[in-house]
């Protein structure tokens, strides 16, 4: 299964609570962290909430 790494690329201050909330769910809390999360519809939902705020590729 592909996998997703996930990058923030923005800064959540401003930003609407529920796209804080996502941020933190995905495992990100600042500029420059990376994750790398299974490529799950769950997944790909919150990322299109962030979108604005994250670089997204996939990763074998």
């Amino acid at each position: 299964m592909a996998r997703l790494k996930v990058t923030q690329t923005r800064s959540a201050i401003g930003g609407k609570q529920n796209q804080r909330d996502t941020l933190r769910t995905l495992g990100l809390k600042r500029i420059g962290d990376v994750v790398v999360k299974e490529d799950r519809p769950e997944i790909r939902g919150m990322v299109r909430t962030v979108r604005h705020l994250v670089a997204v590729e996939e990763v074998e």
